[in-house]
């Protein structure tokens, strides 16, 4: 596809010399998660939803549920994509809309399919991410029978959670989130908690924030940058690269989290940039620039990319392909894909030049997304992961250089 543009223009999908990359040896790595949309629809209407509130506006067209037939398709292409690649692990995300409108029925015969068909050698972790209104015992009962974890959105107190995360009629969900964590938090049920996924407001608070989930006591905080992009900027994004709110808003939480006299919560963004400063690796996709290794299965049976490329344009995840006619390993040269199995090669010049592409490694993919140019671009918030990556490289140094005055480290 063009989208309107001649071939040299839009990167990757007509760009992209897939076969002369193969050729040169770039390898195909194998897909090792695969988020599953069990159900298309929600019960909250949240304004900063990309498949609802997104350029792409397919969900209208999907149907509501995954129908069996759909699911046991496509947990026979997982086992198939794990024996031929002999995978010693597989996750699977259970997504939405919300997954749990799917039923705690279907949701368990899906993963009992799903054990059934996977190699012996090959473990297999899942996961749902909800928005927790519909978290009781009948779902915990699902979890604790068949080993999934439970991710749950809340993105601040009251206020700031019911501005965002609202019922079709207005009505605030927090207090409904509330009772899921504090339900996840009990002794019994708190090794199916995962965490709590928090989309940043720049308007609020980040200390009042971050005392506010601390207070469930969470096992992990996943911080999200709401998604955006160069033709659509998140919310305080301006052209101008001085204007840095979101590297304020996330310095204030790190240093919170980073000087607590002990650590008790995960922020896998935070420990990814502190582990990537030091040499090691990336948990998150939104730093360190790692090959992604996700496909998605929508409630059609249609396979696709990344589903937060709806936020780009209309049909920008979309690969052609789908589980009853397609293998895994048929997408595996779609330009997309390779595109984001690239590394530092995907990236801009400029990003190739900054002197925190290491550990930026350019940013979420979708927020690089540039209208009649496609990803190549530097992110969108470039000027506030310069800034934040910067604060934490000086916190690190300033430790370091204390614990070598006192002789710890020679």
């Amino acid at each position: 596809m063009t989208h309107g543009l001649s071939n040299e223009h839009f990167w990757p999908d007509d760009a992209l010399d897939v076969p002369g990359l193969r050729a040169a040896g770039v390898p195909r790595l194998p897909f090792r998660e695969f988020l599953l949309k069990v159900h298309s629809r929600c019960n909250l209407a949240c304004d900063h939803c990309y498949v609802y509130q997104g350029a792409d506006q397919s969900w209208r067209d999907q149907p509501r549920a995954m129908a069996w037939p759909t699911a046991e398709r496509a947990c026979r292409r997982i086992a198939d994509h794990a024996a031929a690649h002999r995978l010693p692990s597989v996750r699977v995300l259970l997504h939405g809309g919300e997954p749990l409108l799917a039923g705690v029925e279907f949701l368990g015969r899906l993963v009992r399919r799903l054990r059934e068909l996977l190699p012996h050698h090959t473990r297999l972790d899942i996961l749902a991410q909800t928005n927790g209104t519909l978290v009781d015992e009948a779902v915990l009962r699902l979890c604790h029978d068949h080993g999934i974890l439970l991710g749950v959105s809340m993105d601040g107190d009251p206020a700031v959670h019911d501005r965002h995360r609202a019922r079709a009629d207005g009505g605030g969900s927090h207090r409904a989130v509330a009772d899921a964590l504090t339900l996840l938090g009990r002794p019994e049920h708190r090794p199916l908690w995962a965490g709590v996924l928090c989309t940043v407001d720049v308007t609020a608070d980040p200390a009042a924030t971050y005392r506010h989930l601390m207070s469930f006591a969470p096992p992990a905080i996943d911080l999200l940058l709401p998604l955006g992009h160069w033709g659509s900027p998140p919310p305080g994004r301006t052209a101008d690269p001085r204007h840095v709110p979101y590297a304020r808003w996330l310095t204030t939480v790190f240093d919170l989290w980073y000087g607590a006299p002990e650590q008790t919560v995960r922020l896998p963004f935070f420990e990814s940039v502190l582990d990537l400063l030091l040499g090691g690796t990336s948990r998150v996709e939104s730093v360190g620039g790692g090959p992604s290794r996700l496909v998605v299965v929508e409630t059609d049976g249609r396979l696709t990319q990344s589903d937060l490329l709806k936020t780009a344009y209309a049909g920008a995840p979309d690969t052609g392909c789908d589980v009853f006619r397609h293998g895994l390993d048929e997408l595996l040269d779609h330009p997309g894909i390779v595109a984001r199995q690239l590394g530092r090669d995907a990236l801009a010049a400029e990003c190739r030049a900054c002197p925190v592409e290491a550990v930026c490694g350019g940013g979420l993919y979708p927020h690089r997304y540039r209208p009649g140019a496609g990803f190549r671009n530097p992110s969108v918030y470039s000027p506030d992961l310069k800034v934040f990556i910067r604060h934490v490289a000086d916190v690190v140094r300033a430790d370091l250089a204390r614990l070598s005055g006192a002789g710890t480290v020679r």
